[in-house]
């Protein structure tokens, strides 16, 4: 999309009442955003769903300074805008009864991009923060892009869990991207931008307001094959999303809690209804397995080049193309198995250290894990 076309989809967006359908319409009829605002008064009537009232706020817009700060704003903060016409809106989201018109988004995007929401109650238990970044980091290394809401409690787990699986994780927010709330996940987020992205509909300025969250669900579950309810009460916002996802027809799966924690009434709920139950992430894999190969379809056809660093796996020739601290952690691995205490012992590096470098080599196909945390280099 470029500067002129821009100036056009935020005008649009700021017109009330407008909706993506009513846009939808507008651009069938006549083309591009920008003949829209050349249109007659009559000949906007004419459009299926754009009744006079509309028509009168198309004709009466005038606030192309306005947009032109904006664009330049946005240009400055290294943010995009994303129509329903463009290769990086997500295409599963494009599909549901009300998808955005516009998105923004800062960081990086990806085609094809094979996504799966977890989501839960802000006031998190130490054991749904455990089972949520465990739970993520797997997804990551998997190659399943991890989606939330960064609110406080499971959702900012979820994606620092995908983060320690060296995987990505997008970020849909309830306010413009200007504005992190809660302020305690700027870090969070600043980490967010270098391995995936902050996406919003609203556009820079929009404080967060209590009636954007529920709306901002449908996007989270909107471009994901599925969601993961890890700690929800009664009232969660989470029971929304997964509510979304059902009238998407997207997978729903939740994650078991103790009888009697407040956390757990909104799962078993859900569980009682039908939802997968999620022990492992083999739970979730299993069930969206034939999602997963349509979209390595669609990457195969879309592209003749592998996406990102191919894997490398040592053959009998010699040792692996790996460097520093990947290439002596192999080679201790390169007689027999060794636990996870042994390798601590052996490198002397603290745990997190040693298991960051550990899921970097099998990601790349190096090494695999077995049984009792033990490791071996991979056949």
């Amino acid at each position: 999309m470029d500067q002129e076309q821009k100036k056009y989809w935020l005008a649009l967006n700021t017109i009330s009442g407008l909706g993506v359908n009513g846009l939808k319409a507008l651009i069938e009829v006549f083309g591009v955003p920008r003949r829209i605002f050349s249109a007659s008064f009559s000949e906007l009537c004419a459009v299926p769903g754009i009744g006079k009232t509309i028509a009168r706020r198309i004709l009466r817009f005038d606030d192309w300074g306005g947009q032109d700060k904006a664009l330049a704003y946005y240009e400055k903060e290294k943010i995009s805008l994303l129509s329903w016409q463009d290769g990086l809106y997500p295409p599963m989201l494009s599909q549901i009864y009300d998808p955005p018109a516009l998105l923004y988004a800062k960081g990086t995007l990806q085609e094809h991009e094979k996504c799966i929401a977890v989501v839960g109650s802000r006031v998190a238990s130490t054991y749904g923060v455990f089972v949520t970044e465990r739970l993520c980091r797997e997804l990551a290394i998997q190659d399943i892009t991890v989606v939330s809401g960064m609110a406080r409690g499971i959702d900012s787990a979820a994606h620092r869990g995908a983060l320690a699986g060296k995987g990505r994780t997008i970020a849909v927010l309830g306010s413009g991207l200007d504005t992190i709330y809660p302020s305690e996940n700027l870090s969070l987020s600043h980490r967010i931008l270098e391995h995936g992205a902050l996406m919003s509909e609203y556009p820079v300025n929009t404080p967060p307001q209590p009636r954007h969250f529920p709306a901002r669900n449908r996007i989270i579950s909107g471009i994901s094959l599925g969601v993961v309810v890890v700690e929800a009460g009664e009232k969660s916002g989470s029971l929304i999303t997964a509510k979304f996802a059902l009238e998407q027809n997207r997978e729903v799966f939740a994650i078991p809690g103790a009888i009697d924690a407040p956390g757990s009434k909104g799962t078993h709920k859900l569980l009682k209804e039908g939802a997968k139950l999620v022990e492992t992430v083999d739970d979730i894999l299993d069930e969206i397995s034939s999602h997963l190969d349509q979209i390595n379809d669609s990457r195969s056809m879309s592209s003749n080049r592998p996406d990102g660093v191919q894997k490398q796996r040592p053959t009998a020739c010699g040792d692996p193309e790996l460097q520093g601290d990947e290439m002596t952690l192999w080679r201790q691995l390169r007689n027999a198995p060794k636990e996870v205490d042994e390798l601590i012992a052996l490198t002397g590096w603290p745990c997190q250290r040693l298991q960051s470098i550990l899921t970097m080599l099998e990601m790349k196909g190096y090494i695999q894990k077995m049984p009792g945390s033990k490791y071996k280099m991979k056949e």
